[in-house]
């Protein structure tokens, strides 16, 4: 899981934790982040340890107090709920940069890159396989859905597993067409979602839906993690780092594209034949 957020940092330290501190641990991370702006009396009453353990879980984590740990949330929460908007109102004042078309592509390259590099580093093997399993399953049927900007990632991703196998669906956006094939989900169907910071509520409900019929959930986000990683049973996280105020989907490709690869190489044959049959179809009705 990417790195960056008190929760990741929660869960790299609990094998260097007490049992007692490791309850405090537990409590909060069931509820991130909400548990955190609890007092110490009432999480400490949750996690059933005392109150100087609860403020020894939070030294661990390199905090003076208490009170710098829920500064340190609130501002997590800040960047968690950002828009463009407010990122752009964060840097309009800022004129310490070259503006010129040379030192904006010099300032481009370096943020993408470091982006690119971070989130394939920090994409966990177990979840990319996963991911890979999961969407060349061809007893699963597979449904994307993404968000106001999204969705062309989704759609993009939806386009490459139609070349590789049968039975993929972008949901429908109208009301009729997108409730019958919400209605449709099951065990053995995957559902992948697109969801990034000022997440939407739909998501999560979709999400959800998914999971209460047993099929699986496989979430793209970003490193704040959206609400849908709840019920997810894949989480692939990517840095949203770009020189403009909204967030770059450019990292999110990578992974994209990386999945794809996973996807050729474990369907081979199969995805080669499906992408003959296809490819000679868009001949035979003139679409190439």
């Amino acid at each position: 899981m990417a790195s960056g957020t008190l929760a990741d940092d929660i869960r790299l330290k609990l094998g260097t934790l007490s049992p007692a501190e490791r309850k405090v641990a537990r409590v909060l991370l069931a509820a991130y982040p909400a548990a955190g702006f609890e007092t110490v009396a009432t999480i400490a009453e949750r996690a059933a340890v005392s109150a100087p353990t609860v403020l020894r879980f939070v030294a661990r984590l390199g905090y003076s107090g208490f009170p710098e740990f829920q500064a340190a949330l609130r501002a997590e929460l800040d960047q968690r709920n950002a828009s463009p908007l407010s990122l752009y109102e964060e840097t309009e004042d800022d004129t310490s940069g070259d503006d010129s078309a040379a030192g904006l592509m010099a300032h481009s390259s370096r943020l993408f890159t470091t982006a690119v590099s971070k989130t394939l580093a920090e994409t966990p093997p177990h979840d990319l396989q996963r991911a890979v399993a999961l969407l060349s399953d061809r007893k699963r049927r597979i449904t994307l859905v993404g968000g106001r900007f999204t969705h062309l990632l989704a759609q993009y991703l939806g386009l490459h597993l139609m070349q590789l196998r049968d039975d993929v669906h972008v949901l429908p956006e109208r009301d009729v067409e997108r409730a019958a094939a919400l209605a449709r989900l099951g065990r053995r169907d995957v559902l992948v979602v697109f969801d990034y910071r000022r997440y939407e509520s739909d998501k999560l409900t979709l999400a959800q839906l998914a999971q209460e019929r047993g099929g699986r959930v496989v979430v793209f986000t970003d490193t704040w993690l959206s609400p849908t990683s709840a019920h997810a049973e894949v989480v692939l996280p990517s840095q949203v780092t770009t020189p403009s105020p909204y967030d770059s989907l450019v990292p999110t490709l990578a992974v994209v594209e990386t999945v794809v690869a996973g996807l050729l190489s474990t369907l081979g044959d199969e995805a080669h034949q499906h992408m003959r049959r296809t490819e000679d179809v868009a001949r035979r009705v003139g679409l190439v």
